[in-house]
């Protein structure tokens, strides 16, 4: 074989090695379709149709209910803190991680990690046994300060931000690791003050991946359950968020009461759909930035 055909021999190899058959790739695309609709397009369309199976006017009926509303209030109340915490830490730790080098660097990043992998119900564990009325701190901030914070709203708010913290670093660390320090040094050099390269050129630069990271978290927020079951006691109208009043709705087996389930659940579902058509419009709308920022660094 002489050496010129020999680039076209590798290209060709290269090309079978990585290039499904038309049946194959039909399989595999079928397949895919399948399985998302059998585990999410499925269990979305039940939530719906059992919410509305006797009637809008059953499932409007459900936000008459007072513990309902409580429950809608202190959701978006949790959501309101935890999500701009976690954007404190979140930017806070990426900068960190993505631009210093430091010893135990990596640790930090597996301790961000970590409630990816710790079940929640363990987390609401951990804060009772920490922060509990019968513990030196929580019985200090009782006893002194009037302050509860298990089976009250401040520990529904720390569970929430537990759970929900790794969400806008693990967003941000990738970004800022690639595009590493030069933005910032080259306006440090023009004389920019820090706070100022951190507006005008650090932000600007993640501002996609910040945006991406601040819906997850808020939908997660939201959505929450194992953790704000343990620490929140349950209390009707005071501590109950929108997952746990569709069990407390759920287990009353009447009629209503599940329509009322199926509807706050169906509301649950609808805001991550929401959450998901935003970021599919923001990736769609602003593709050539987004490709620009990625390709320019």
């Amino acid at each position: 074989m002489s050496d010129a055909n020999a680039p076209r021999v590798r290209r060709r190899a290269l090309r079978d090695a990585t290039t499904e058959s038309p049946a194959v790739r039909r399989l595999l695309i079928g397949l895919t379709i399948a399985i998302l609709a059998l585990l999410l397009v499925m269990p979305l369309v039940a939530v719906f149709s059992q919410a509305l199976r006797l009637g809008l006017d059953q499932a409007l009926a459900t936000f008459q209910d007072p513990d309902a509303m409580d429950a809608v209030l202190l959701t978006l109340l949790v959501a309101a803190i935890a999500v701009p915490c976690n954007l404190v830490f979140g930017v806070a730790a990426a900068w960190a991680v993505a631009k210093y080098r430091f010893p135990g660097r990596a640790f930090l990043v597996t301790l961000i990690d970590l409630p990816f992998s710790v079940s929640p119900v363990v987390a609401g564990m951990v804060y009772i046994i920490l922060l509990g009325p019968f513990t030196p701190i929580g019985g200090w901030l009782l006893e002194d300060f009037n302050i509860r914070i298990i089976f009250a709203v401040p520990g529904i708010v720390l569970a929430t931000i537990f759970v929900t913290f790794p969400f806008i670093a693990r967003e941000l660390i990738p970004l800022m690791q690639e595009q590493g320090t030069g933005d910032e040094e080259a306006a440090l050099s023009l004389g920019a003050s820090g706070l100022r390269t951190f507006w005008h050129t650090t932000l600007p630069n993640v501002k996609w991946a910040l945006l991406y990271g601040v819906l997850l978290c808020n939908a997660r927020a939201m959505g929450e359950f194992g953790a704000v079951a343990v620490i929140s006691g349950k209390l009707r109208g005071e501590t109950v968020t929108m997952p746990l009043q569709i069990e407390l709705y759920y287990q009353e087996f009447r009629a209503s009461a599940l329509v009322a389930a199926f509807t706050m659940a169906a509301v649950l579902a609808g805001l991550a759909l929401i959450t998901l058509i935003i970021k599919t419009w923001l990736e769609w709308r602003y593709a050539d930035q987004l490709a620009a920022t990625r390709g320019g660094h």
